[in-house]
Formats: C-alpha cells, sequence, structure tokens
C-alpha cells in the first residue's frame, strides 16, 4: 500500500507502483492530505535533460510544489538512451492513471489533478497533457511547466546566449538520445511545442526565468497555447535564477526566488477547475 511520506523529507521512502507491460514504477510521495478536503494532487516529472536525474534531484520543484498547497508524486521514469521516446511518456501516462484511481486516499476526495515538470521533465508533463487529452482520461485541472526543453532545433536566442560560441551542449546531447530519429521531431508527444493542434488541453502555468537557455521556448509555447485558447499563466522570473540547473541543485539555503514561484503556483492551483469526476 502507497502512503504519503512526510513533507520535505529527501530521505523519504519510494513508493512503488506496478504497471502492467513495464517495470515497476517508483514514485516518491511529499506532502499530506489534509483533514477535511483535497488538496491538489500534482504528478512531477525531474530534469535531466532526458537521461539522468531522479526524484533526490528534482526535489526543488516537488517541495515549492508541496508548500504551495499540493500532495507531489515524483515519478522515476526511464531515461534516455536505454529508453528512447516514447517510453517516458507513456511511463507518465500509466502513473497518472493510478494516481487517478489513488487520488482520495492520498490527496482527499475530488483532489484536482496535475502535471509538472522541469527542464526535459517539463517537455513528458506537457506531452502526458496531450496524452490525457487524446485519450479523454484521466481528467487534468492543469499543467505546470518550469524551464521547459520544449525545442530540439536549440536554436532560439536565449540559448545562444549560453552557450555562446559552442556548438554542442548537454541539452542537444539529451534530445540526441531521447528521440529515435528525425520523424519523431514531428511527433506533439515527442515536442509538444510543435504539435498542430492545441486546443483541448487543460491550463498551463509556464514559468522561466530571465537567464534561462529555454526561457524563448517556453515564451513561444506560452503564446501559441493561449492563440489556441487555452487559458496560460506564465511569468519571467528574475534573471538570476540559474535556471534549469539550479532546479537539480540542493542550496543550503533557500534560493531567492522561492517566494515568487510559490505565489504563481498557490494562484493557478487556486484559480484550476478541477474537471466533472470520472
Amino acid at each position: 500500500m502507497v502512503s504519503a511520506s512526510s513533507i520535505f523529507d529527501p530521505q523519504a521512502p519510494a513508493q512503488t507502483v506496478s504497471v502492467s507491460g513495464t517495470p515497476p514504477l517508483e514514485l516518491r510521495v511529499w506532502g499530506k492530505k489534509p483533514h477535511g478536503g483535497a488538496a491538489p494532487l500534482v504528478l512531477h516529472f525531474h530534469g535531466g535533460a532526458f537521461v539522468s536525474g531522479d526524484p533526490d534531484s528534482g526535489a526543488c520543484l516537488a517541495e515549492l510544489l508541496a508548500s504551495s498547497g499540493a500532495v507531489v508524486a515524483s515519478l522515476t521514469y526511464p531515461l534516455a538512451p536505454a529508453h528512447r521516446f516514447p517510453d517516458a511518456v507513456e511511463a507518465g501516462y500509466a502513473a497518472l492513471e493510478w494516481l487517478h484511481r489513488q487520488r482520495a486516499r492520498l490527496a482527499g476526495a475530488g483532489a484536482p489533478l496535475f502535471v509538472a515538470g522541469e527542464e526535459a521533465g517539463g517537455n513528458i508533463a506537457a506531452a502526458v497533457a496531450f496524452m490525457v487529452r487524446d485519450r479523454a482520461h484521466p481528467p487534468l485541472a492543469g499543467q505546470i511547466l518550469v524551464a521547459p526543453m520544449l525545442d530540439p532545433c536549440n536554436a532560439t536566442a536565449s540559448l545562444r546566449e549560453t552557450m555562446g560560441t559552442a556548438t554542442a551542449c548537454k541539452w542537444m546531447a539529451g534530445w540526441q538520445q531521447y528521440l529515435r530519429g528525425p520523424m519523431d521531431a514531428e511527433h506533439p508527444y515527442a515536442v509538444p511545442a510543435r504539435a498542430q493542434r492545441l486546443t483541448g488541453l487543460p491550463p498551463a502555468l509556464i514559468l522561466t526565468g530571465g537567464d534561462d537557455p529555454m526561457r524563448d521556448e517556453a515564451l513561444a509555447y506560452a503564446e501559441r497555447l493561449r492563440g489556441a485558447g487555452i487559458d496560460v499563466h506564465s511569468g519571467v522570473l528574475p534573471s538570476s535564477t540559474g535556471w534549469p540547473d539550479s532546479l537539480s541543485e540542493q542550496p543550503a539555503e533557500e534560493c531567492p526566488c522561492a517566494g515568487e514561484v510559490r505565489e504563481h503556483l498557490h494562484a493557478f492551483f487556486l484559480g484550476a477547475t478541477a474537471p466533472p469526476p470520472s
């Protein structure tokens, strides 16, 4: 039986979810079900350029989500290159279905369900939102994308500012190991930012930093979603965020942007309307 671990406990044992047809999936649960009522229930995907990372390295955003009032389940999803697209997205969808069935016990009856992720995890969260729309289940109240890694071309001005004269970077290498071939770059579950049909997606909160290499692709995706009639909340935090790299670190002191991030998260949770139960 899966039980919620105490909030902000990095040593909390991972919870194991068995999904038919795949290796067991591990979830680390942050936060506790409230006494009476329900909390937002968030499936969280860590960063790592598709090839590295785990719930420990993703603890920064998980803690920010939990301290903003949510119960958070961080998924240990299959990594490239051993597991290329679409393995991580399918694992994410399977974990989301499991959370939907367990939501009353983990976060309270009627708990609204969200997906969230940073860097490559933001890509996977966005892809799972597409999959939920296309499969018409489970009900999804929103998607939270933080410094999301959305563009395999790696040609935006914000990325060039970071790379300088370098001709390669870890994000480019991550894309090369994640996608099976050029045709995958045309699939909306692999590259949500290139999807031709954006209607029907859940509301989105998209956050980036002024110094985030993925800033331009995050803001471009926010504008495309708005153009499709999706309710989008977005923000550019001050240029000293260090995102996305700082999101995989555990500094001795809380980052200066934590308060602003919590404000965005709290407002998004309050404003999101839970879909009808199914």
